[in-house]
């Protein structure tokens, strides 16, 4: 009979997916409580948008709007796991680039050898019909995806 290894099982590196909507943000509390009890690591990424529409000035702004966003969301982060009673222990990482989110969220994962990925569920409409990120990692099925509402 073979020994049991205590601590050697359970995920290494959880990664959540965050967009600053309320269900991402649940999304990261959840990944972190589950992050905390296995002892894991917390891989905390925001993707900012990208657009093809509009010329340099449209893409600036935009540019400047989605800085600001991973910036407020870092200090929201901060802020919450300061308060968080049981963050001893919490180790965590936070990841922001330009670019398409699923995209992003599946490379990110890949390079840091993510056990699992937690998002929020989509609060968009028309993803009903063109596929949230959410769906879209589901289908990959490269790591198990936890979809919280």
């Amino acid at each position: 009979m073979a020994a049991y290894e205590l601590g050697t099982d359970g995920p290494k590196v959880i990664l959540a997916g965050l967009d600053g909507s309320d269900s991402s943000m649940r999304a990261a509390a959840y990944a972190a409580g589950l992050a905390r009890r296995q002892g894991a690591l917390l891989a905390l990424v925001y993707i900012q948008p990208i657009t093809a529409l509009g010329g340099a000035d449209v893409g600036a702004a935009v540019a400047q709007a989605g800085q600001e966003v991973a910036d407020q969301l870092l200090a929201e982060i901060r802020d919450a796991v300061g308060r968080w009673p049981v963050s001893d222990g919490l180790r965590w990482e936070y990841y922001t680039q330009v670019g398409d989110a699923y995209q992003g969220i599946a490379d990110l994962a890949e390079q840091l050898k993510a056990d699992a990925v937690v998002v929020g569920a989509s609060e968009k409409a028309g993803h009903r019909l063109v596929g949230s990120v959410a769906v879209r990692l589901v289908r990959a099925g490269r790591w198990p995806v936890t979809v919280v509402p």
